[in-house]
């Protein structure tokens, strides 16, 4: 068990978690450009992963859920040109909200441990085949081709080991959360 100097406060643990959720997006993006890239794309990573989004129509789910949250309490629409800014901007901060809540939770156990991840990006993965479809964004799990799903899962359980390791590293090794 943690002695009271190393424990975690809640907002250290939340630090922690955000960062580390930053980290796992990267980790979760890197599967998915491995595989832009094995099926023939030239683009380099970062053109990859900042390339334009010219209108709603072609905004990725992170944006559509963003556009549907900010048009609902605005009661405005977004015009096409806030597509790119939003969806980036939605993609980093739920991979840097989940971050939190794993860092809330794990930073809640007397021993966090990098294995956690595993079960962690599970847990995404299936919350967002579960939340997504009802949205109208994804159609149900069973319909995708099993590659298609395997290589998600794949990717969440990357993000999900890539968030445990840092934030791990991050409250172990990096200072997060020591008292003197």
């Amino acid at each position: 068990m943690r002695s009271p100097r190393n424990v975690l406060t809640p907002l250290d643990a939340v630090t922690a978690g955000l960062l580390a959720g930053a980290v796992g997006t990267v980790c979760l993006d890197a599967v998915h450009y491995l595989k832009y890239r094995r099926d023939g794309g030239t683009d380099s990573p970062l053109a990859w992963e900042f390339a334009p989004v010219e209108n709603w129509e072609k905004a990725p789910d992170p944006g559509q859920v963003a556009k549907r949250v900010i048009e609902g309490f605005t009661q405005r629409r977004l015009p096409d040109g806030s597509a790119w800014l939003t969806s980036t901007v939605a993609h980093w901060a739920y991979g840097s909200a989940a971050g939190a809540a794993y860092g809330i939770l794990a930073g809640s156990l007397p021993r966090p441990s990098p294995v956690y991840g595993v079960p962690f990006g599970a847990a995404v993965f299936a919350g967002d085949y579960v939340a997504l479809p009802i949205a109208g964004l994804y159609k149900p799990i069973w319909k995708y081709d099993a590659k298609v799903v395997a290589l998600d899962l794949g990717a969440h359980i990357a993000y999900g080991t890539g968030t445990a390791i840092a934030f791990w590293l991050l409250t172990r090794l990096g200072g997060v959360g020591r008292r003197p």
